[in-house]
């Protein structure tokens, strides 16, 4: 049950960090008000999920799945560039992520 609420704690920093942007400096009320709602539940599924696995898993799990996602959802709904050297990077966290699960 705890690398499942890591993982909807993952699945809700993608959309706080991309409520974030769309929120331009805080200067639009709904996605500021959607990033400030889905960021507090993703810290206190994160805090439910830390009391059962070790911290730095937890959290470099939970920074894992925000960064690959943000990063996916950037370029699928944002536009940003898709580069070898992005994707590289993205695998690199992934294997980092499989590797601290199977370690733990």
């Amino acid at each position: 049950m705890p690398w499942l609420t890591l993982f909807i704690a993952g699945l809700l920093e993608i959309v706080w960090a991309t409520a974030m942007k769309q929120s331009h400096g805080f200067s639009r009320l709904l996605p500021t008000a959607i990033m400030i709602v889905t960021m507090i539940g993703s810290f206190w599924l994160l805090a439910i999920a830390m009391r059962q696995l070790p911290l730095g898993t937890a959290y470099m799990v939970w920074t894992g799945i925000g960064a690959v996602g943000s990063f996916i959802l950037g370029i699928v709904l944002l536009g940003e560039p898709l580069t070898l050297a992005r994707v590289i990077a993205a695998c690199l966290i992934v294997s980092g992520i499989l590797a601290m699960k199977l370690a733990s």
